[in-house]
């Protein structure tokens, strides 16, 4: 009998199978990479040859974008632990599916884990709420658990730093491989003894967050309106770390305007440029990212969503559709 792990690589699939495996030990095979390779069970179907009792966990990945490999797994005989917020399509009725899917806008695949395993390690789920940032939800944990300012300040930025660490075109852009963070901080229950024996790791990440924010902060809008600004990024490696949280970081300074974030695909020429996009719902009213992106073949969660390969023709048209939607979403009930 084989066990596999599939998870997203940003903080919050990171995070997930942390207090998966921390209250469920395992060995495993690992497949994970950067925050949008998604379709991770189509990977696993072709890397492994799956038998009857197999152990799939499956986190932070659109159930829609793996379907088809889903349902071959479940065929094979193998049973299947999917957790996750994102968009689900038709969920298999098969007594070897476990589900824990919930796509509500305030809550992420660390909460759901979290709520699984009735907090058992609830600090990486308050760090998997940060990364994905649900700062409302992951505030009240910190409340509630009657943690200092402090405290609150280190769960806040390695959640920062694990979600940032997941963008790029490749794994060559990453400081670490999401593979490497999970191996290092599993060994802890405590995501503050983590921080306390791994420096190195967290300061490079924090260090260079900060930097590339930086940089992406000092871009100037190509696009604005009273409700949506759109930014373009260079194809430049901290413009493709950045892109995501970027937005995030937008997103909660102007709560009531969406965000769009391109960021340029590498060796894309000039007469074929296509664009990278992040998409963040107003944070006032956190809805309607994930229809805008499904419009363009690509998906996500209410709040936060995301394109891969749009066409420089398509720009206009993506203007279009978010200002009409974000436009609707902010008007009053």
């Amino acid at each position: 009998m084989a066990s596999y792990d599939l998870f997203n690589g940003d903080a919050d699939g990171i995070c997930s199978l942390i207090q998966l495996r921390l209250a469920e030990p395992r060995e495993s095979t690992l497949i994970t990479g950067i925050k949008r390779h998604i379709r991770l069970m189509d990977r696993l179907i072709a890397e492994a040859t799956l038998q009857p009792g197999d152990q799939i966990t499956v986190l932070d990945v659109s159930m829609t974008k793996n379907l088809d490999a889903l349902n071959q797994a479940l065929a094979a005989g193998a049973e299947v632990f999917y957790a996750d917020h994102h968009q689900t399509g038709d969920v298999p009725e098969h007594p070897l599916l476990h589900a824990h899917l919930h796509m509500a806008a305030n809550t992420c695949t660390g909460l759901i884990v979290d709520q699984y395993l009735q907090g058992q390690y609830r600090e990486w789920a308050i760090v998997a709420a940060y990364g994905d940032n649900m700062l409302t939800v992951a505030d009240s944990y910190i409340k509630r658990h009657g943690m200092n300012a402090t405290q609150r300040q280190q769960l806040h930025d390695l959640g920062i730093a694990l979600n940032y660490n997941g963008y790029g075109e490749s794994l060559d852009d990453l400081f670490y491989t999401p593979e490497y963070l999970y191996k290092e901080a599993v060994q802890y229950p405590s995501p503050f003894d983590f921080i306390s024996d791994k420096p190195e790791i967290f300061n490079t990440l924090s260090e260079g967050y900060q930097a590339d924010l930086h940089k992406g902060l000092t871009i100037a809008p190509m696009k604005q309106n009273s409700h949506l600004t759109m930014i373009a990024l260079p194809d430049e490696p901290w413009a493709r770390r950045i892109s995501g949280v970027l937005g995030n970081e937008l997103a909660n300074r102007n709560p009531q305007i969406g965000h769009i974030i391109l960021t340029e695909n590498q060796a894309s020429g000039a007469e074929s440029l296509t664009y990278q996009v992040s998409l963040r719902s107003p944070k006032a009213r956190m809805q309607g990212a994930d229809e805008i992106a499904a419009k363009f073949a690509g998906g996500g969660r209410r709040a936060a969503a995301g394109i891969g390969g749009l066409m420089s023709a398509q720009l206009s048209q993506l203007w279009d559709v978010a200002a009409e939607a974000w436009k609707k979403s902010l008007l009053p009930e």
